[in-house]
């Protein structure tokens, strides 16, 4: 009994010196987080915060950004901005593995820059989003421009929800834009605050560049967040993203087309004459924006996905 009493007391002996260690340890961590204010008040910061680095050159479409203090700072709030938003950039990061292949290749297509995927995560965040101002899908186009590019928009079909013929009207807007105002940077601002109005800003202020001009906040943030999403993005790692593959949105391509060619009475029925759920019909066709379809002389090709 007494060996056995004596083994208890060495292992609550250890047990006790580990605990009393560990605190010791945990107590001058705490110190280094403890801040104490002129009221005599303390707070604990359970937290470790770092600034981005803006240090060496950063591009957008080929261009390279200024090298001074006003551009550095500007692009700065935009990196600590879109890194500290956390929930935000790793949905990014999980759509852009769904949609960017297929934005990649039509950009490629229409001669654009590769750079001008991030352009749709800046507008719509790769969601089919409706703004405040009636613009509408990834590209936020309003009704008169998508209508100018092709699209066609009512109230049963909404083509600025279709990712791929969005994209080639966005594509061949901003080749509109840069044959106007000559290079990719200012193609950009004037995406983001209309092509007249920044025209009449060029001319007021006397300006050729979109690094001199002074703008509305957003227009004047709008080029730098663009940037920002794309180094972290491009670099997910440097800035504490870590996605596993299998947590990325996988892409929509395993599906047939059917050809429609006169009008639906109704979606629902549709989609179960299909196998699949009404649910699954929008998902794969945002587009479609009634429960039915009347068909004029338009021919559609719906989306079937073959995992039922």
């Amino acid at each position: 009994m007494f060996t056995t009493m004596n083994r208890s007391y060495n292992t609550f002996a250890l047990l006790s010196g580990t605990i009393f260690t560990a605190l010791i340890m945990w107590s001058f961590a705490i110190e280094d987080r403890i801040i104490t204010h002129d009221q005599g008040t303390t707070t604990y910061l359970p937290q470790t915060v770092k600034g981005v680095d803006t240090d060496g050159s950063f591009s957008w479409a080929g261009q390279v950004l200024p090298n001074n203090f006003d551009v550095k700072e500007r692009l700065d709030r935009e990196l600590l901005v879109n890194s500290y938003w956390q929930s935000n950039t790793l949905l990014y990061l999980k759509r852009a593995n769904r949609y960017f292949p297929l934005i990649e290749r039509i950009l490629r297509e229409e001669g654009v820059p590769d750079d001008f995927k991030y352009l749709a995560v800046a507008e719509s965040g790769l969601m089919h989003v409706a703004s405040s101002a009636k613009a509408k899908g990834f590209w936020q186009f309003r009704k008169l421009a998508a209508k100018e590019f092709g699209l066609e928009v009512n109230d049963e079909v909404d083509e600025r929800y279709h990712v791929e013929k969005s994209t080639r009207a966005a594509a061949k807007y901003l080749r509109q834009l840069h044959r106007r105002f000559g290079n990719w940077i200012d193609a950009s601002a004037a995406y983001n605050v209309g092509p007249t109005n920044f025209a009449k800003i060029l001319k007021a202020q006397g300006e050729e560049s979109f690094f001199d001009l002074n703008m509305n906040a957003e227009t004047s943030r709008y080029l730098f967040r663009l940037v920002a999403i794309k180094e972290i993005m491009n670099n997910p790692n440097a800035f504490g993203f870590y996605l596993d593959e299998q947590h990325k949105y996988a892409p929509l391509d395993n599906y047939y087309e059917v050809r429609v060619d006169k009008s639906v009475p109704s979606w629902k029925d549709f989609a179960s004459q299909y196998g699949i759920s009404y649910r699954m019909l929008k998902v794969y066709n945002p587009w479609l924006r009634d429960n039915k379809l009347t068909v004029k002389k338009n021919i559609y090709q719906i989306k079937i996905p073959k995992n039922r």
